[in-house]
Parts: structure tokens; sequence; C-alpha cells
């Protein structure tokens, strides 16, 4: 397993972490997604640190915090041998402050998080979305006041935009508070709006990239072919309404490349699929999830090889779109690409 720094920071975090969206199994969405519970979490566990492994990452909505419930479990004894991130400012009730990222709803999510993980620290605490509601100076001063405390060691976000983004890092360093260091963001062939904003803005910043859903919500998986229906036993019968929108034109054009170079390399189609997301700039983690030890040991055989050029210049072209405005003439004219050119992959 190879380590990178997460974005201008010290903690050096592993290529592929492992995400607990599939551990406990309640309500309509996440009982979709899987309902492993203590003992299968175990064996997981057990899989990913023999692989070197050692990031894990769940959030308090996650099957209203019974995910949470269940790493910690499966995770005791083994405390500093991993390292843990988790995330709030979802709603969590019908309540005005179960929802945000007040001062108020910070403390109490993060006391109630150590609690069902059975730690005494989360060595990074995200927020789960932007809350226009709440001022960025009571956010980021009451970040400050955690890390301070000892209860979390790196802050982060996911869900932002890049001029949300910016903001709070702009603060943030007016007043020296801690610097968000990871974007927890959705990533993959077919979903590259990233690209545009958000990634020449954490290589600027020194913001690491966390991709959630590299493999499109299941539709990357190799069980998606042109022209056939949708699974019998797929999650996305239940759960597509959820997930972000793929157009299907785009995914069969990159599914058709997809098989092919897995014809070619001997890997899988999802493993293809998630070695592509490693040679992209500013990705320090990519967080892959799994309902049973059969779908995790596959997804662990998307490291210790890499593509070879060519093979990621097809897989660049199928994926590629039109950029928007005013992305696309950097990518059209020349004389624009000269003063900004993208970012290599």
């Amino acid at each position: 397993m190879d380590y990178r720094p997460l974005g201008r920071s010290g903690l050096r975090v592993p290529v592929l972490s492992f995400g607990a969206g599939t551990f406990g199994g309640r309500g309509d969405l996440f009982g979709a997604w899987g309902t492993t519970d203590v003992a299968e979490a175990r064996t997981l566990v057990d899989m990913c640190l023999e692989a070197g492994v050692t990031a894990f990452d769940t959030a308090d909505v996650y099957s209203d915090g019974a995910s949470e419930e269940v790493l910690g479990a499966a995770l005791e004894g083994r405390r500093d041998e991993v390292l843990i991130s988790t995330k709030a400012g979802l709603p969590m009730g019908d309540g005005p402050n179960d929802a945000g990222t007040s001062r108020s709803r910070l403390i109490s999510s993060v006391e109630s998080a150590l609690r069902r993980l059975r730690t005494d620290r989360i060595d990074l605490f995200q927020l789960h979305a932007h809350d226009a509601s709440t001022p960025v100076d009571e956010v980021l001063s009451t970040l400050d006041g955690l890390v301070r405390s000892g209860k979390v060691r790196y802050v982060g976000v996911s869900n932002h935009s890049g001029w949300q983004l910016m903001r709070a890092l702009a603060v943030a360093e007016r007043h020296g508070w801690p610097r968000y260091v990871a974007h927890q963001v959705y990533y993959s062939l077919v979903g590259r709006d990233y690209e545009w904003d958000l990634m020449p803005l954490g290589a600027a910043e020194g913001v690491g990239a966390l991709v959630w859903s590299p493999l499109a919500w299941g539709r990357l998986t190799g069980r998606i072919r042109r022209g056939q229906p949708i699974p019998p036993g797929s999650r996305l019968h239940q759960t597509a309404r959820f997930g972000p929108p793929v157009d299907d034109g785009l995914l069969y054009d990159v599914v058709d490349e997809l098989d092919a170079i897995s014809a070619e390399t001997g890997r899988s189609v999802p493993q293809v699929a998630l070695n592509w997301l490693l040679t992209r700039p500013t990705v320090a983690s990519v967080i892959v999830g799994a309902r049973d030890a059969a779908q995790l040991k596959e997804n662990l055989g998307a490291v210790g090889w890499r593509l070879d050029d060519e093979h990621i210049a097809r897989l660049d072209a199928a994926s590629a779109r039109t950029a928007p405005y005013p992305h696309f003439p950097y990518r059209r004219q020349e004389g624009f690409a000269r003063l900004d050119p993208p970012l290599a992959g």
C-alpha cells in the first residue's frame, strides 16, 4: 500500500481508505447499501489492516449513528493502528439545532461521535456540507477549540463549492486557525466536475481530495452493460435517486473502454476505474466500501500496479466532456491554455 500526504499537512494516508457506509444498515438509503454487523465489520477491518488500509471513514448520518457505533466496536483494541475520519453537519433530527455547523452543533456532534466510536480523538473531522446560515468565523473558531482540546487532530470539508472552501481557507489563515487539509468529493470516470475548479484549488492551496463514490454509485462495478437492464441485485434499484446523476451515453462509452482495458490488463473493471483515479492530481485517497469480503478483496486489487499511459489516455478520452464556462476556452484555444494549462495527470 502506498501512502500520500493529506493535502498540505504532515499526515500520511493510504491511497485506499475504507468507507463504513455499509455498517449498521438503518433506513432506506443505508439499509440498501449494506447491513454489516460488528462481527462482519471485524472481518473487513482485519482484511484492510493486512493490506495496509489504515484509514476508515464514516459519518454521523450513516445509518443514524449506527455506522460509527459498528466501526468503533470493530476497531476496539486496535485504535492506535488506524486513522478515523467522520463527518457532521447534515440533519440528524427535526429539531431547530439538529442540523448545521453552529458552535453548539459541532461540539455536540464531536462528543457524540467520540462516544459512538469508542475513542478519545478523531483523526480527521469534516463538515459534511456547507451551512450557509452559520458565520464562517463561528465554524472555524469552534474547530480551532476542538483541535486545541485534542479531540480533533485535522479538519476538512465535504461537498463544498470552490468559493465556499476558498473563503474558509482565507479566514482560517487570517486568524491562525486550522486550515482544511482535505475535501471529500465525488469524483469518477463518469463524474469529472471536480476537475474544473476544485482540483486546481486543491493543488494551489494544499487541500487533498478524498474521493467518495469512485465507482459512480455502483455503475462502474462491471455489472452495468450497454443494452442490458440493471441486474436484479443492484442497489441502484433502491438508491439511484440519492446519488450523483450520470448521463447514460457517457456511462456506456466509459464502460465499453473499461471492458476493453480490463481484457487487455487482466484487471477487473472496478480495479481499472479505481486505478485511474489514483493517477489524478490532488487525490490523496480513494474511499472504497464493501458489503462483504469478496467485494473488498476485489477493490483492494486496485493498488500495487499502474495503468500505462496509453490506457490512461483512452479512459481520459472516453470520459471527456465539454468543459463549462469559463473553463472551455482554456481547453480549446492555445492562447488561453498557455496562460492556464490544465493540471497534468
